[in-house]
């Protein structure tokens, strides 16, 4: 067999392997197909790939050091730092990808990267509220529903904030600058001067009624304010969070509140950030449609759909040497995974407002990478006799082991749940009968 015939042929065999991501494509946009279903197909996919890693490349990889005379220890150390290499690699790009808008590519993904969007946005509030004594009394676990509804207020020098007896309706947090409670005397008088972290208007949170003092800022501030309406409808939804607030009402509390050391408040922000754990439908869709609508976020899905191609296409390349000697496991684990994988994907794009066009669009360059990955394996990291080629195929290994961690298991655990350990074991188990047939 010529070297062009057999290149031509590797690029077919990629071809058709990464051809199942049009068909999961569809699937995600035009059929309403159990995404149970789905899941435990990724996850069988997940388990072959795993097979195929470990007896084909990482094995068999070892055994061929070892009969060109390296012994167990450097045989190992080659095989398992063209992994970690690879897969160090794979996941560094991976997550620079998603940063970019990539991670709309899998729901898993995009949950994860909207949370940590979410904790990001929220930060700087959570600084300021731990820093005040008067919301630390409430637990930093309920804190969440409160920051949706925070919203900021900027004072210029001598402006009034509210006069006394105005009506109380919210509470203010001052994040920047000074402002000045002034009691209604003749003349005026400042009773008390509050910075950074201090609250302005507790009882309009606590108890409602009329302002008993003037607050002005004595230099340009900025504010968090809490609106009475706002906390009122937080207490009818959430029993824990008014079970706390009755508790902060209570007189004591109030008149203990300098003296409560109960929590310091670096521990307080810490837990409140954690606390940050789901997304409302509606912070879903709207980050969702912020990151696909970034400038570049199309790019980005192009370079991590390539990303996830390219690995395995190489292997494949590399191991093709007669359809007789084809990597059958890897083969099947990739072409199963591609299903759901695009499925998911042609979704969840879809939601985030891409055209069926482009969607299409999008995921037909893993084709052309398939094509092309695998005639580059054949090309450069072919056959067993050196250790270049044995390390690369290892990197190759590493970064396909990365993809189906950070992506295809989280995939089928976000879709399927725990179920999806039995099909798994099951693509391990087939994949490991398929290479002892091979071995027969």
């Amino acid at each position: 067999m010529t070297l062009f015939i057999e290149l031509a042929l590797v690029g077919i065999i990629g071809l058709a392997t990464t051809s199942s991501v049009m068909i999961g494509a569809a699937l995600g946009l035009y059929v309403p197909f159990p995404k149970k279903v789905l899941a435990g197909i990724l996850a069988f996919a997940a388990g072959s790939l795993i097979a195929a890693l470990a007896i084909e490349l990482g094995f068999e990889g070892a055994s061929d050091l070892q009969k060109h005379g390296a012994n167990v220890h450097a045989a190992w150390a080659i095989v398992a730092g063209g992994f970690f290499l690879g897969a160090t690699f794979y996941y560094g790009a991976s997550l620079f990808l998603e940063q970019k808008g990539a991670a709309i590519r899998y729901p898993s993904r995009f949950h994860e990267y909207a949370l940590d969007r979410k904790r990001e946005a929220a930060r700087a509030q959570i600084e300021l509220l731990s820093k005040c004594e008067l919301l630390r009394h409430l637990p930093p676990e309920e804190l969440e529903p409160l920051i949706e509804c925070v919203s900021e207020r900027s004072l210029m020098e001598g402006e009034v904030l509210f006069r006394a007896g105005d009506p109380g309706d919210a509470l203010y947090i001052v994040a920047k600058g000074i402002v000045e409670v002034v009691a209604e005397s003749e003349p005026p008088r400042v009773l008390a001067e509050l910075g950074e972290g201090q609250a302005v208007g507790e009882m309009a949170l606590l108890g409602g009624g009329i302002r008993n003092a003037t607050v002005r800022a004595k230099a340009d501030s900025r504010l968090l304010v809490i609106g009475k309406a706002d906390f009122d409808r937080l207490l009818n939804e959430d029993p824990h969070l008014a079970v706390a607030v009755r508790r902060l009402s209570h007189d004591r509390a109030i008149s203990n509140l300098s003296d409560n050391r109960e929590m310091n408040p670096e521990r307080w922000a810490n837990l409140a950030r954690g606390s940050l754990d789901h997304l409302s439908r509606g912070e879903e869709t709207r980050l969702l449609h912020e990151a696909g609508a970034g400038p570049n976020a199309g790019l980005a899905i192009v370079f991590g759909n390539i990303l996830d191609t390219i690995p395995g296409c190489l292997v494949i390349g590399a191991k093709f040497s007669g359809f007789e000697g084809m990597s059958l496991t890897l083969i099947l684990g990739m072409w199963l995974g591609g299903i759901p994988e695009a499925a998911a994907s042609a979704a969840i794009l879809r939601k985030a407002g891409f055209s069926d066009r482009k969607v299409f669009s999008l995921w037909s360059t893993v084709l052309v990478a398939g094509v092309l990955a695998s005639i580059a394996g054949k090309l450069f990291i072919s056959g067993s006799d050196s250790i270049a080629a044995i390390f690369a195929q290892a990197i190759a290994g590493g970064a396909i082991l990365a993809l189906v961690a950070h992506a295809m298991i989280p995939e089928a655990l976000h879709k399927g749940g725990s179920a999806v350990v039995l099909p798994a074991v099951g693509g391990f188990l087939f994949a490991l009968y398929l290479a002892m047939l091979e071995m027969a």
